[in-house]
């Protein structure tokens, strides 16, 4: 499968990227602006003993003209993409009488509108047919939320603009799966509880998550590959806590 990933310099989106380029079939487009981090993620998949092929690229989603080249560079080597996934995000951890208009337009930037870009830019990419693929498996869109993005969840304060934020996914992977409910392509969204990552610690200091990077990598890894076999349009908790 090729697969197209943000935010894969550090946390979940490096294990995620690490795991499915660790699958000899794949090939991985990691995405990120942290060139130092895209580089140890490098290093670690070298020392992968079966592997696929993992290919770095240092950029801004946000920039359109870096969108283009992406877009192109991906067509030029393999023509299709299978698997689109959205992980990259920003959050910044400020009660809501503390945030400016520049705070609210930063975040949503990140949350939303950049994959919003990145999905417009990826589309005649993703509506491909792959011949590799079968057992009615679609290509993919894979929306990485939050569990405070969910409605009836439990909120935070500090948190109304980075929640807000992955709310507006959840329900655009909704509309989405109906926009391209008569093409090759299925969207879904996992929304993550707590993961032991630097934005975890940054809006709960001193607080243990529940779950750790590695594992939850190897676990959205695997809901990528097969997930659009059984779910379309669906906001799924990844999360052991309760409510």
């Amino acid at each position: 499968m090729n697969i197209l990933i943000t935010g894969a310099s550090r946390g979940i989106g490096y294990y995620t990227a690490l795991s499915l380029a660790s699958i000899v079939t794949n090939h991985v487009f990691a995405v990120s602006r942290d060139e130092a981090g895209l580089d140890r993620l490098m290093e670690e998949y070298k020392q992968v003993s079966v592997k696929g092929k993992l290919t770095i690229c240092i950029g801004d989603f946000q920039n359109e003209e870096f969108l283009k080249a992406l877009s192109q560079k991906i067509e030029k080597e393999v023509s299709v993409l299978n698997i689109l996934i959205n992980n990259a995000g920003y959050l910044k951890y400020l009660p809501f009488e503390k945030l400016t208009g520049s705070d609210w337009k930063e975040i949503y930037e990140a949350n939303v509108f950049g994959p919003v870009n990145l999905i417009r830019s990826m589309l005649n990419l993703l509506m491909k047919s792959d011949s590799n693929s079968s057992g009615g498996i679609k290509n993919h869109i894979v929306n990485i939320s939050s569990i405070g993005g969910v409605q009836g969840s439990v909120k935070f304060k500090g948190l109304s603009a980075y929640s807000s934020s992955k709310g507006a996914l959840c329900v655009l992977t909704e509309c989405l799966a109906e926009e391209f409910k008569e093409e090759n392509i299925a969207v879904n969204c996992l929304a993550l509880g707590s993961v032991q990552t630097e934005m975890f610690t940054q809006a709960f200091p001193g607080f243990s998550a529940s779950q750790q990077p590695l594992e939850m990598g190897n676990y959205i890894a695997r809901f990528a590959m097969e997930g659009s076999k059984f779910y379309n349009g669906k906001v799924l908790e990844v999360s052991v806590s309760t409510p």
